[in-house]
């Protein structure tokens, strides 16, 4: 999360929009209050606006960016120094093979086009952190929250409500962003529930059980999972004729 420096090039392919405000970088940094016993991991950084705010109080903090302009541009300030600092793709990385204790407590203002790759990579990374704040479009972040038989809910609701709890911190308006995005933004943070609903060893089939359900809301269920050996008595327990929208994350566990 980084205030706009005029002479950065924007990378649409990054999705990159950096934070203008520091009203609303100092009231993130209060709402994430970082302890001197953290350990920060922090994607997509971009000019450093937050991490000045975080790296000072911790233990440890790496960064991850994917833009090799901005590493430099971290590299050059003082404040800065003992910072990890990793240029890649956050997908391509496992946590604990970064250079930071752990568990981290994860932050970032994430490319919108990449927000459900980076909350099941989390998902994947489970063990290894204890709590994220990620900054999302506010859109997707009602999806996360979104109750049973709304048009909201669908896919990222059920799979990630068998793993973690989510909790809307705020809204963020678009002026507060240079270059300014078209939609409304959140700050949610995640935490893992005690015990997650689902086994690691089923969370594959679990999840595509999911996205074939959701492949086509409108049809029945007898329609989009023929095919995934369902018992009979789980399919008529809950009735096969339903559509996906209509199932709570626990009927759809049953399945598994």
């Amino acid at each position: 999360m980084g205030i706009a420096n005029k002479d950065h090039p924007f990378r649409k392919k990054w999705g990159q929009n950096f934070l203008a405000d520091t009203n609303l970088l100092a009231k993130i940094a209060k709402t994430i209050e970082p302890k001197t016993g953290d350990n920060i991991l922090e994607i997509g950084p971009g000019e450093g606006a937050l991490t000045e705010r975080i790296f000072p109080y911790v233990n440890s903090m790496a960064v991850v960016e994917i833009d090799p302009l901005l590493i430099k541009e971290l590299k050059n300030k003082p404040i800065l120094n003992g910072l990890h600092m990793i240029h890649g793709d956050i997908l391509l990385q496992d946590i604990e093979d970064l250079p930071v204790d752990e568990p981290v407590r994860v932050i970032g203002n994430i490319p919108y086009n990449i927000t459900s790759p980076i909350i099941f990579w989390l998902i994947e990374q489970l063990d290894y952190w204890e709590d994220a704040y990620i900054m999302m479009q506010k859109e997707v972040a009602d999806r996360l929250n979104a109750k049973v038989n709304t048009k909201a809910y669908g896919r990222l609701t059920v799979v990630v409500g068998a793993y973690l709890d989510i909790d809307l911190c705020f809204s963020i308006k678009p002026d507060v962003f240079i270059p300014k995005p078209k939609v409304d933004s959140a700050i949610v943070r995640f935490t893992k529930k005690v015990s997650p609903l689902i086994k690691d060893d089923q969370y594959m089939r679990f999840n595509k059980i999911v996205s074939a359900a959701f492949s086509q809301r409108r049809k029945m269920l007898r329609n989009t999972l023929q095919g995934w050996g369902i018992p009979k008595a789980v399919q008529e327990d809950i009735d096969f004729t339903r559509r996906p929208e209509t199932l709570t994350i626990d009927e759809f566990i049953s399945m598994v």
